[in-house]
């Protein structure tokens, strides 16, 4: 057009045809979200956050406990002498006896063998077995023929013919139902968390079962402190209710993936089988001093109530810094005390009051353990096929 005009036809082209690309643009970008979106959904019905969560609040329960070794926290509202009314305080946990250590076992107990002496018993079954006729022998090179009477159905259907069937004789008394003890120590380069009660499989010389063993510290005294995780630089000792095995028999313990396989965690060997091994829990409560003046101070945050102090107020207090103390009396209604110690304190110290109790295993023995499976789910666990075997 003249006097310096556009073309209006030309421009309503132009404009048409941008719109049309933008509107292939949003199409575009649609179609990625879309693809994108699918893809994520799909991931995410790959993967089991549930279980992640799970790991990742075994991950910081492991690190503080790490952190603050068997501290625990009472709440407020909760009167601490009725949470912790199974334990009881220690002068010293090397020197201090434990007195009726039989009083609190549980009613599995009733059910297991003990048996006094039983290095003796070991000794005098070996012996007894070199003295033993030629004709009850099988040496190697001889050919046998086996008769089985009483093998379960599901035995054979589960029975894998391109595998061999491993045949083992047991000494007298080795099917009873006792307490094993066995020495560990994590392999490799795993950095999996392992917690006591904790579901594992365990090759114990020619035994395959799985247990949730406890875990607790390798002395030579009297009383052995239960650990809460099995950590990668120190050795352990592994409780668990399992039949009689003479040590030294050699044990490798694995623990379920997700996908079903085993991963091998520790190794190790049998310790003993004694019952009577006293593992002891710890629990910690800690405080901090309020106002301080010379040897004696007002603790708070220990206790919440006037109560609780009265009822563990024989129990000694003790310091990070390594002052030792007493509970002189409470102070008002809402847990303040005063506090007697044998040194100064810090206003930045913690009183801590050491209380002990103590633990069994949990009675989850299964010797009927499938072998690895691939396509086994991470929700199939052991615990739910558990079974109980006298």
């Amino acid at each position: 057009m003249e006097g310096g005009y556009d073309d209006p036809m030309k421009a309503v082209s132009e404009s048409s045809s941008g719109d049309e690309k933008d509107a292939e643009d949003v199409d575009d970008g649609e179609k990625q979200t879309d693809t994108m979106s699918v893809a994520a959904s799909e991931y995410d019905q790959k993967v089991h956050f549930a279980a992640d969560e799970d790991e990742m609040k075994r991950f910081k329960e492991a690190r503080l406990d790490q952190m603050f070794p068997d501290e625990i926290e009472i709440p407020s509202n909760e009167p601490a002498k009725v949470l912790l009314q199974d334990y009881r305080g220690l002068a010293s946990f090397r020197t201090s006896p434990w007195l009726h250590a039989d009083e609190d076992c549980p009613v599995e107990y009733e059910r297991i063998a003990i048996v006094p002496n039983f290095n003796s018993v070991r000794k005098a079954l070996l012996k007894s077995l070199k003295k033993s006729d030629d004709h009850k022998e099988c040496h190697p090179g001889r050919y046998l023929t086996l008769h089985i009477d009483k093998v379960p159905s599901d035995v054979m259907n589960e029975y894998n013919h391109q595998h061999p069937l491993v045949i083992f004789g047991l000494l007298k008394g080795e099917h009873y139902l006792t307490v094993v003890n066995m020495i560990l120590q994590r392999f490799g380069d795993c950095e999996d968390v392992i917690e006591s009660d904790e579901p594992m499989i365990f090759h114990v010389g020619y035994r395959r079962f799985s247990a949730s063993p406890i875990y607790s510290q390798h002395t030579n005294g009297d009383k052995h402190k239960m650990e809460r995780f099995f950590w990668k630089d120190n050795p352990v000792v592994a409780t668990v209710y399992a039949p009689i095995i003479f040590p030294p028999a050699s044990v490798l313990m694995f623990k379920q993936l997700r996908n079903g396989k085993e991963k091998l965690v520790a190794t190790g060997r049998v310790l003993s089988v004694d019952p009577n091994r006293i593992i002891i829990e710890r629990a910690v409560l800690s405080g901090h001093p309020f106002k301080i003046n010379k040897k004696s101070a007002v603790v708070r945050y220990m206790f919440f109530n006037r109560d609780d102090i009265l009822w563990f107020k024989p129990v000694e207090l003790r310091t990070k810094s390594g002052r030792r103390g007493s509970i002189l009396e409470p102070l008002g209604t809402r847990g303040h005390m005063k506090c007697s110690f044998n040194g100064s304190l810090d206003a930045s110290d913690v009183v801590l009051m050491n209380l002990y109790k103590r633990v069994f295993p949990k009675l989850t023995y299964n010797a009927r353990v499938p072998l690895p499976c691939a396509s086994a789910s991470y929700t199939e666990t052991v615990d739910s096929d558990m079974e109980i075997f006298d």
